[in-house]
This record gives C-alpha cells, structure tokens and sequence, in this order.
C-alpha cells in the first residue's frame, strides 16, 4: 500500500504542478508533511535545502529522495515515474496538436515568438553566471574563462557538454588540492 500512495502522492504534485519545480514544491510539501506524513516540516525545509543545492530539475531530486527514505530503492523509482510521467505525457500531447496544427498562422507566430524569449532568458543567465564568476574569479579569471569558452565551442566545435564537464572536473581537482594544502597547513600550525 505504500508504494501505491508514492505514486499518488507524486502524480498528484506532477500533474497539478504547472510552471516546473517551484510551482509543485508546495504540493510536495502538502502530499509529503500534511496529507502523508512521511516527514515534519523541519526535515521538508532540509530536503528542500539539499534539493536546491544539487543541480538538475529540483521535482525529482525532491521525489528520489523521498521516495527512497519512504519505500526504498523502490520508493525511489516508483517517486521519480510518477514525477515524470505527468509531464512526459503531456508534452506528447501538446507536440502532437503542435504537429498536426503547424501550419496553422497561430502556431507559426506562437513558434517564432518562442525564440526571443529562450534568447532573452539564455542571456540572463549568461550575465548572472558572469556576476557569479566575477565575485569568485575576479574580473580577468571570468574574462579569461568567458573567451576560452567561446573559442573552444565556436572556432574549435567542441561539444558545450564536454567543456562544461572539463570545467567541473578543473574545479574539483583545483578544490581538492587547496583543501589539503589548507589541512597541511592547520595540521603544521
């Protein structure tokens, strides 16, 4: 019976929660603290925190988790279907009437006013990453990055992907090595 309420529970905040993540949040929490009671709102504001802190779609890390702290590893993946399920079918659906509607006038203006906005929200993000940088790099380090970045994506084609992975695996690395040089050093004074 308790694999059956973690699909309910997380189909209902899938299917109910429009907009992405932050809009089913508070359904999570509903189904989660108050209808379920699988945790206290103490323990959802530290999932929540922990979620947040990971990347990826903030819904299903929410529902991984708390499907596998309520049912298991089954827990887990019966959360995460549910969770995924809901939006998977409706994109089905919403590109199939796109499809058999896309030479309808409405459709082609609803698609070429997509890509501004995409554009816009893309350059948002680009110049909050650039403040970002510029607080932890400095201004040359974020420079330095930014050109690098587009030569190597632009002129060379590599795969945004594989630098973005290369940059991740730089950043461990480098962070590794200063926390044991700051060790080292407490473990001399």
């Amino acid at each position: 019976m308790k694999q059956v309420d973690i699909f309910i529970a997380f189909f209902r905040s899938g299917m109910l929660g429009f907009g992405g993540g932050p809009s089913a949040i508070p359904l999570v929490h509903r189904e989660v603290v108050i209808t379920y009671k699988w945790m206290s709102d103490e323990e959802f504001s530290d999932v929540l925190a922990l979620a947040n802190a990971l990347p990826g779609p903030i819904n299903t890390k929410m529902a991984g988790y708390i499907g596998w702290r309520v049912g298991g590893f089954t827990g887990m993946l019966n959360a995460l279907f549910a969770t995924s399920v809901p939006t998977v079918v409706l994109m089905i659906l919403f590109l199939s009437l796109l499809s058999a509607h896309k030479d309808k006038p409405w459709v082609s203006g609803m698609s070429r006013a997509v890509l501004p906005v995409a554009g816009v929200m893309m350059a948002v993000l680009t110049w909050d990453f650039i403040v970002k940088s510029k607080k932890s790099l400095g201004l040359i380090g974020t420079v330095l990055i930014l050109v690098v970045s587009v030569i190597i994506i632009e002129l060379l084609g590599i795969h945004p992907a594989i630098l973005i992975a290369a940059l991740l695996a730089t950043a461990l690395i480098s962070g590794g090595k200063k926390r044991k040089e700051k060790q080292e050093k407490g473990v001399q004074a």
